[in-house]
């Protein structure tokens, strides 16, 4: 057997051998690490027999597989099957005889326009026939001739009177209302996805439990029962509400108490009695299916492991008929529904009052005249710890992580601990995981944000316990995923917005163009030479901003807040404030270019006039979409996360101090505003 046999099994499995970094030099991915990670996507390659079946099992099994994806008014082409004839039968009900002719290994068939998911029956096949349109719904479909803007919240960071110390739907709402009466159209959130009920301290919300499901703290129980009747439960929570960081312990389990304490009057009075509200509850979990009882079961069982002695917090240290996921006819875990039901039917109670709140919000958004309303934030993995890799095994490659090359930045590459989809599950099941979590994201919003976007057409992956730099591009099958994007975001009308900063593979962002994606550009990243480029060279495809949660706001990197902490850690490079006070000069300079400031450039400590003219700058791009992180509208020097670090920082932890409903009441954030609706006209 020789290193060739192993490389070309690696090929065949999607595996880039070799690839390029931040400097543009070639590498190429050891030989041990090849074998590592073929043997966590299951084909192993120690002895030639090793490397002959797992080519075997990579090989068409013949027949068809259950989903085929095309763009409407393609010819529809499949692998090669003795049949010639089929039926295709539409997803409204109508049909047509389809006549296939044989070109090389390809079934060719007829042109089709209708756009759905269409069952094709071929001799004892059946397909789903995934009928595509060229792209999603765009930005400038929905703004109609006008250049758009709206704002990018942190949901935990919004303040409302009697949110118990964390931002939730209501305060959304009540900012979305408030940002459409001063002209925005469009409400940018971080993530809203499911964490761990039972351990609020893992609150990073880029590490979901899954992203099949929402956040229940986010819930907001008025929007679903009476006020007084949520009152009759509410604890004392005012020294939470008033805090200027969220104590995510003690303020999740307060509000936890609360919804419990209403899950067991609405048992009582409404299940008891099946009142409307118990019937729509009833409809909420027919609907969810195995999808969420699977996840209702995970939390209950999580709360119980992690909560014993010793406590066990990975399903993997569960005892082993506990470890298989949703397996209901298994005695022990029968035994366990039948004795914790409640527990689990709580779980699917909070996903039931965190969806009626979104789905609320975001009626309230659009009913304020925003074109788009709330943009949902979805996260590019799961922790492997947490529900979807517990109840969906066979849907992730578990002993992979998900990360990033070594680069400029990080000369050790990134692990970020996340999970991600099997290339091959997502094929055999027809592309099941991927369109669920679409779905979800799409639910209760007019558009979407792709965290890492890239990951759409090649993921680094790293070996769990291995170093980051011995990782590997596995390739993912780009043409389907967009195709089911598209869709997707028809059948919501929902626009779709890629993160597509950072190492990009060369002609990606064409392919997002094409597909109707917008791409980001933020104003740090937006130079040439001599500086920072004017915005009328942006990108008339993506959207403009002028930072990210990741990134300093311009208050922050004008006064060089971020250089100070990061210094204060380790972090920070030996000459970054002299490069940062030729950056400061730099921006300036552009500012002024574009007739947005004048004069020479404040003092670092006076950031003020620094703001307006950032917002106004990224304002005037030629972008369908600004969105302005409401950090910048306030002046904030705080950034929502500051990457590299966990404790030391209080990431995703800052409230804002004026209460959502009011923060367009400070007259700074009201000429802010003014001035990006006046440039976005």
């Amino acid at each position: 057997m020789s290193d060739e046999d192993v490389r070309q099994l690696a090929r065949a499995a999607g595996l880039a051998e070799t690839w390029t970094d931040a400097s543009g030099v070639p590498q190429q991915v050891p030989l041990g690490s090849l074998h590592r990670i073929l043997d966590a996507l299951g084909l192993p390659a120690a002895t030639p027999a090793d490397i002959e079946d797992s080519h075997r099992r990579l090989a068409p099994q013949g027949g068809l597989p259950p989903m085929v994806t095309m763009q409407a008014g393609s010819r529809l082409t499949l692998p090669r099957h003795g049949a010639a004839r089929g039926l295709l039968t539409y997803e409204d009900g109508g049909s047509a005889s389809l006549r296939f002719s044989i070109r090389a290994d390809r079934l060719v068939g007829p042109a089709i326009d209708r756009v759905g998911y269409h069952l094709l029956e071929i001799a004892d096949h059946r397909v789903t026939i995934a009928v595509a349109p060229k792209r999603c719904v765009m930005i400038e479909e929905r703004a109609q001739g006008k250049k758009l803007w709206g704002v990018a919240a942190q949901i935990y960071g919004l303040r409302r009177a009697g949110d118990g110390g964390i931002g939730d739907a209501t305060a959304v709402r009540e900012l979305a209302v408030t940002a459409a009466g001063h002209g925005a159209d469009a409400v940018a959130l971080s993530p809203v996805h499911s964490l761990f009920a039972a351990d609020p301290g893992r609150y990073g919300p880029y590490s979901p439990s899954s992203r099949l499901f929402f956040n229940p703290l986010f819930a907001d129980p008025e929007i679903v029962f009476e006020p007084e009747r949520v009152a009759a439960h509410r604890s004392e929570t005012v020294p939470f509400d008033r805090a200027a960081l969220i104590d995510w312990q003690p303020a999740a389990a307060a509000k936890l108490v609360l919804l419990r304490k209403l899950f067991d009057d609405f048992e009582a009075h409404d299940a008891a009695n099946a009142t409307d509200l118990s019937k729509d509850f009833d409809d909420f979990v027919r609907e969810g299916g195995d999808l969420l009882q699977g996840h209702a079961l995970f939390e209950a069982l999580h709360g119980k492991w992690l909560g014993g002695e010793p406590a066990r917090g990975y399903w993997r240290d569960w005892p082993d008929a506990f470890r298989k996921g949703l397996t209901p006819d298994d005695a022990e875990m029968a035994a366990f529904l039948a004795a914790e039901g409640s527990m689990v039917r709580f779980h699917q109670f909070l996903q039931w009052l965190a969806a009626r709140s979104f789905a609320a919000t975001q009626g309230a958004a659009l009913g304020a005249g925003m074109r788009i309303g709330l943009i949902s934030d979805l996260a590019i993995g799961m922790d492997r710890a947490g529900s979807h890799a517990w109840s969906r095994q066979s849907d992730l490659l578990l002993g992979l992580g998900i990360g990033a090359p070594p680069d400029e930045f990080n000369r050790q590459g990134q692990d970020w601990g996340l999970s991600g989809f099997s290339p091959q599950a997502l094929t055999s099941t027809g592309f099941e995981p991927f369109l669920s979590t679409v779905r979800a994201a799409m639910r209760h919003a007019g558009g979407v944000r792709i965290d890492h976007i890239m990951g759409l057409q090649r993921l680094w992956l790293v070996p769990e316990g291995a170093p980051p730099s011995e990782g590997a591009y596995l390739t993912y099958p780009l043409d389907d995923l967009l195709r089911l994007l598209a869709l997707e975001s028809h059948r919501h009308n929902a626009v779709v917005i890629g993160e597509d900063l950072g190492t990009v593979p060369r002609g990606f962002r064409r392919r997002l163009s094409d597909a109707g994606i917008a791409g980001m550009d933020v104003m740090w990243f937006e130079r040439n030479r001599g500086g920072f480029r004017t915005p009328s060279r942006w990108r008339r495809d993506a959207v403009s901003m002028t930072t990210t949660h990741d990134l300093p706001t311009v208050a922050g990197w004008w006064r060089g807040a971020d250089i100070e902490v990061r210094g204060e850690l380790g972090l920070a490079g030996p000459n970054e404030p002299e490069e940062r006070q030729r950056d400061r000069r730099r921006l300036w300079r552009a500012f002024t270019t574009a007739h947005l400031a004048e004069g020479s450039p404040p003092a670092s400590e006076d950031p003020a006039s620094v703001v307006d003219a950032a917002l106004a700058f990224v304002a005037s791009s030629p972008a369908p979409l600004m969105l302005a992180p409401l950090e910048d509208l306030l002046g904030l020097a705080e950034q929502p996360n500051l990457p590299g670090t966990i404790d030391q920082h209080p990431n995703w932890r800052r409230r804002l101090e004026p209460p959502a409903a009011k923060l367009f009441d400070d007259p700074a954030v009201a000429r802010r505003a003014s001035t990006i609706t006046a440039r976005r006209t």
